[in-house]
């Protein structure tokens, strides 16, 4: 008598799962396949988000005026043009003096020298205060190219901090994007995997049953 094999049902049970099997077989060997690419992008796609996160957090928000220098704090007042033309009046009296010594008398020394030191007051004055003007005003226009450079600087400072900030956004940006794209991939590479297990496990329990 001839007993009945089990293995004599593995012929049919095997027909039927085996369209189940090879789909969870093709969708699991997809999730494997390049599953240490997928890895490594995505760990480089985070250190480079990560980085320029970093850059954004750290970038420079102070204000550029804030130290800035005040070039007229130590403007001072030109005596210079006073003590010249003290010197000179008293230079035009000595001599005034000396010239006249031996020319006329005493009272007429005295007249002479007298209206001569004044016309050479007025003259020394004149002097001094032209020299004073000049000088103040070369003083200002320094002091206001010292200001004006500042300002220069600190717009440019300005100007170098929006590109920056804007270089930075859009490189975070692209960043962003790339790990998006990486975290994707492995969501796509896990459900494949559970898709094709699931799939081998559905399709021999059916055949089973």
């Amino acid at each position: 008598m001839e007993k009945n094999s089990p293995l004599k049902f593995l012929g049919p049970m095997a027909l039927a799962a085996a369209p189940g099997v090879l789909k969870g077989v093709a969708g699991l060997a997809g999730g494997l396949i390049g599953s240490k690419k997928r890895r490594r992008e995505q760990r480089a796609a985070q250190r480079e988000y990560d980085s320029y996160k970093t850059q954004l957090e750290n970038r420079d928000t102070s204000n550029p005026y804030q130290n800035m220098e005040n070039v007229y704090e130590d403007l001072t007042v030109n005596t210079q043009a006073a003590d010249f033309a003290a010197s000179q009046q008293a230079q035009g009296m000595a001599n005034t003096m000396d010239a006249m010594q031996g020319a006329a008398g005493g009272s007429g020394i005295a007249a002479l020298a007298q209206a001569m030191a004044g016309q050479q007051n007025q003259a020394a004055q004149q002097a001094s205060i032209d020299i004073g003007r000049q000088e103040q005003a070369n003083q200002q226009a320094a002091l206001g190219e010292a200001g004006a450079i500042q300002q220069q600087e600190r717009q440019g400072d300005i100007m170098s901090r929006q590109q920056q900030n804007a270089k930075t956004n859009m490189l975070m940006g692209m960043s962003q994007g790339r790990l998006g794209a990486a975290n994707a991939a492995m969501d796509q590479q896990r459900a494949a995997i559970a898709g094709g297990i699931g799939g081998i496990a559905g399709s021999v329990g059916g055949a089973i049953k």
